[in-house]
C-alpha cells in the first residue's frame, strides 16, 4: 500500500513517512529501537528520562549512525531534578537533537527553549487545559493520552472522549495515544480527528526493544483485562502519579487498595540491581536487559492495547502491519461511504 495514502500533518512536520510515533519509554527506548522505527519511517523517541548526559549523548550518536531519518528526544522535566534536566536539555541541544518531547506538566519556557536550540517540540498532555497552553507555548505537535495508557497516566478521561475535544480545539498536528497497537487503532484515531499516533505498548515486546524477555514474554501472553491503573508503583516519582502496569504479586498483595500511595511513606526492600544500583520494591522501574532480579514484583507496563502483539517481532514489521491495517480499514469505509 502506498505510503503517501497515510500522509497527514503529522508526516509533514516530523518529517516521516508514516504517521506513527514510538513512545520514548524511559528504559525501553533505546538507540535500537528508535533507529529501527524511524529507519522504517515512523518516528523514535528515545527514552531518557533522568538519564546522565554521556548515555543520552552515546545513543543520540548511535541512532545517527543507524539511520538518517528524523527522530526525537523524550524527557520528564516533573520528575527531574532541576540540575540534572539542565544537563540532559544541553546533551540534547549540543547535539542538535531534530526533535524533543515533554510529558506530565506543560512548561512553556521548555518549549521556547526548545525551538530557539532548532528542535521541533511534541508535548504530551492528558487534559484539554494542557494541550491549549502548549499548542500557545509554540508546541509543534500536541500528543493527547487517553487513559488506556501504560505507564504513567497523566489522562483521567478515556482517548476517544478527551482527543475529539483537543483535535478541534488547537490547529496542530495531534497524535493519539492510549491502547492503539494495530491498524484499527490508527484508522479510529484518525478518523477521531487525529494526525497520527504515540505508541509504547504496540513497541515494547518488539526485537529492538531494551525491556527483559520477562517483561516482553509477559506482554504476549496478556490481554487488556490484565492492567490495573494504580499509584502503588510511586518510588522515585513525584506523589500521586499514577502508572498503568500488568497485574502481579505486587499488585494482588494490595488487595483493593490500589490508590493513596505515598513514595515518602513506602518501604526501601531492595529486589533487583542494575550495574550497582539498587532497584526496590514499590519503585517505577520496569525490568530491563541491563538488570537481575525479582522482576515479576516490578513495575511491569502496560496499556491496553497489550493482547494484539503474541510473538517478540522486530519494530519495523510492528509498525508496517499497523500502517497496512490502518489503510486497508480506511479503503473499506471509503468505499462504503462511496457505495452508500
Amino acid at each position: 500500500m502506498p505510503s503517501q495514502m497515510l500522509a497527514t500533518r503529522l508526516t509533514d512536520c516530523l518529517g516521516c513517512t508514516h504517521p506513527v510515533i514510538s513512545a520514548g519509554m524511559g528504559g525501553p527506548a533505546r538507540s535500537s529501537l528508535v533507529a529501527a522505527v524511524s529507519a522504517a519511517g515512523g518516528f523514535g523517541l528515545l527514552g531518557m528520562v533522568r538519564e546522565p548526559p554521556a548515555l543520552i549523548e552515546r545513543e543520540i550518536a548511535t541512532v545517527r549512525a543507524r539511520t538518517d531519518r528524523p527522530f526525537g528526544v523524550n524527557l520528564i522535566p516533573f520528575a527531574t531534578p532541576p540540575q540534572m534536566l539542565e544537563d540532559e536539555l544541553a546533551a540534547c541541544f549540543n547535539a542538535r537533537v531534530p526533535a524533543m518531547c515533554f510529558f506530565w506538566e506543560v512548561y512553556p519556557d521548555l518549549i521556547a527553549r526548545s525551538k530557539a536550540a532548532g528542535a521541533l517540540v511534541l508535548y504530551q498532555v492528558g487534559s484539554l487545559d494542557a494541550a491549549i497552553l502548549a499548542a500557545k507555548a509554540g508546541a509543534d505537535v500536541v500528543i493527547v493520552q487517553g487513559i488506556e495508557a501504560g505507564g504513567h497516566v497523566k489522562a483521567t478521561q478515556p482517548l476517544a472522549t478527551l482527543l475529539p475535544r483537543i483535535a478541534d480545539a488547537i490547529d496542530i498536528p495531534v497524535a493519539a495515544s492510549g491502547g492503539i497497537s494495530d491498524g484499527s487503532g490508527l484508522a479510529a484515531a484518525l478518523a477521531m480527528g487525529a494526525d497520527g499516533v504515540h505508541c509504547g505498548t504496540a513497541f515494547l515486546a518488539s526485537s529492538e526493544s531494551f525491556a527483559h524477555a520477562y517483561h516482553k514474554q509477559r506482554l504476549i501472553e496478556a490481554g487488556p483485562q490484565d492492567t490495573v491503573l494504580t499509584d502503588l508503583f510511586c518510588i522515585n516519582w513525584p506523589p500521586h502519579a499514577p502508572v498503568r502496569v500488568l497485574k502481579n504479586s505486587v499488585t494482588a498483595g494490595a488487595g483493593d487498595k490500589l490508590w493513596g500511595y505515598h513514595p515518602g511513606q513506602m518501604p526501601h526492600v531492595v529486589i533487583g540491581e542494575e550495574e550497582g544500583r539498587p532497584i526496590v520494591k514499590f519503585g517505577t522501574d520496569s525490568p530491563l536487559q541491563s538488570m537481575t532480579g525479582d522482576f515479576e514484583q516490578m513495575a511491569l507496563y502496560a496499556g491496553q492495547g497489550v493482547g494484539v502483539e503474541t510473538s517478540i517481532r522486530p519494530a519495523a514489521i510492528v509498525l508496517e502491519e499497523m500502517v497496512a491495517g490502518a489503510a486497508a480499514k480506511l479503503r473499506r469505509t471509503s468505499q462504503m461511504v462511496q457505495d452508500a
